[in-house]
Parts: C-alpha cells; structure tokens; sequence
C-alpha cells in the first residue's frame, strides 16, 4: 500500500493556504485588541472568543490545508468527516468569536444587512442550507465539482456562508437579531436533522460507488492533478485510490455516509443540550424571582 509522502510537502501541508490562514488570524487580534478603542462601545476581547477563533482556524487549516484534504479525493470516508466539520462545526465557533460588537460593525454595512436580514430567516437558512449540501452530494454534480477547482472551492465557500445563516438562529450574538426560543430551537435543529437524512441515506444505502471521482479512473486522475499539481501527478503513474487503502469502494462510501450521519447528530445533540440547559436555567430563575417576591410581599395575591 502507497503512503501520502509521495505527493510532496507543498501538496500535503498546503504552505499556501496557511499563509492566508495565519494573516487573517494577525487581522482579528489586530482588530479585536490593537484598532480596538477606534470602535464605539466595544469590549475587550475575551479568552472565550480567542480561543474560538484559534479553534476555528486550527479546524480549517486541519481539514483544508493538512494531509486530511488530500486524503478526501483518495476516501470518500475522510471526504465526509471534513464536510461536516466545514459545515456544523466551524461556523458556530466562528460565530461566537466573533466579540458583538464587531458583529455589530460588520452588519452596519448596508448590503450585508440586508443578506442577513433575508437569509438568517429561519425557513430560508433551513433550506437553502440543506438543499445545496444535498445538491453537492447529487453524484453528477458532486464529480463536476471535484474536477473544477474554482467551482469546488466556490461551492465550499458557499456552503460556509450558509452553515453560518443557518446556525445564526440558534447562537447570534447580536440583540437585534434574536435567536430562536426554546423549544423552536429544538424544533429547528429536528427538521435540520431530518433535511440532511436523504443525502446520508442515498450514500448509505448504495450498492455500488456512485461518485466517479473514486472509482473512474480518468475522473480520479482529473481531481488528483488539480489536487497535487499536473506535473507531480504525471510523474507517479498511479491507477486509482484503491493503491491507498484496503477498503473496498462500497463500504468506504458507505462509511463516509455512516460518519456524515453521527457527527452531524453528536454536533446536533450537543447544541440540544445546551438549549435544555439554558431553558432550565432560565425556568429557575423565573421561578426564584417569584419565589423573592412572595418573600417580599406575602401579600400579593395573583
């Protein structure tokens, strides 16, 4: 069995890519900490904030730049682990790092407003979301992406920016845009749930490889040499990704539906606990702010 190593270091470790990566990191503690005071009614950034921020660009770097991405055009396994990561997990801790009032700032922008005011709606976020992760997966779209790197890297932007609108109902940091109560929360994370099922089942329940990119040899050579570059790819005369792993095509499909599923459900499951949480607590101090004035005012008949 081949290891990566073949491929070089700029095609496994992408130096690029974190580049940008560590200048936008320099860009957010320089906005955030040193340009700080130039913005009205700001805060001073937490270690919360940091840290999620670090986290999020840390993820990025590790499923788009690391030997992770390069493992996703050889299993469609791996593929699955860093969309849902892209998709559920970054935009939510992007989100929160985000200090508010930097939101705030951003969103006083005219044009930006206006995009979140129509695609953070809750029915719009839930769909547009939903049905273009679905459409990516349609097999026919999902190789002509792969084989185009400024449609695939446009259509993973898109992605991004519409995992954001879709989480914004459930975590906005800013006061004019309420996120969802309660339990519209536990609704609106049941229906995402449920909008995502038929993309995992179509890859699940398959008999055979649906995506070219993996068992076509030409199409995986197309992917491989956007991916690694022409000329290294040309000068390693490999036949398909079946020389880097022992998994038979069907079952790493198979598995890479399987793994959308559950981390998408733990990421889910998480956040759903957290609205228990917060829905609990809000009940008690409900009930210990009438319980002070019962105290107060015994009186009171209500």
């Amino acid at each position: 069995m081949l290891t990566l190593d073949i491929f070089g270091f700029k095609a496994l470790w992408s130096p690029y890519f974190l580049f940008i990566l560590v200048v936008l990191t320099a860009a957010y503690f320089l906005i955030t900490i040193t340009f700080r005071t130039k913005f009205h009614e700001s805060e001073p950034l937490t270690g919360k904030q940091a840290s999620l921020f670090l986290t999020s660009m840390i993820l990025l770097y590790a499923i788009k730049g690391s030997p992770l991405d390069l493992m996703g055009h050889l299993m469609f396994y791996i593929h699955g682990i860093t969309m849902v990561i892209l998709v559920l997990l970054i935009p939510p801790l992007f989100i929160l790092s985000i200090p508010p009032w930097l939101w705030q700032s951003i969103l006083r922008v005219k044009i930006i407003h206006s995009l979140f005011r129509l695609f953070t709606k809750p029915v719009i976020a839930l769909l547009l979301f939903n049905g273009f992760f679905s459409f990516y997966h349609i097999p026919i779209i999902f190789d002509h992406m792969m084989q185009n790197r400024f449609y695939h890297g446009g259509y993973s932007m898109l992605l991004f920016v519409l995992a954001v609108f879709m989480w914004w109902s459930l975590i906005s940091p800013v006061s004019e845009f309420q996120p969802l109560s309660g339990i519209k929360k536990v609704a609106y994370l049941f229906a995402n749930s449920m909008l995502i099922t038929p993309a995992c089942a179509l890859i699940i329940f398959s008999d055979s490889s649906i995506y070219a990119t993996y068992h076509d040899p030409d199409v995986w050579a197309n992917v491989m040499s956007l991916c690694v570059g022409p000329s290294v790819f040309s000068n390693l005369n490999l036949s398909g990704p079946e020389l880097f792993s022992s998994m038979s095509l069907v079952d790493d499909q198979r598995l890479g539906g399987v793994v959308m599923k559950i981390i998408q459900e733990i990421i889910y499951a998480v956040v759903l606990s957290q609205v228990f949480f917060e829905w609990y607590r809000k009940d008690q101090e409900e009930s210990e702010r009438e319980m002070k004035k019962h105290i107060l005012n015994p009186n009171i008949i209500e």
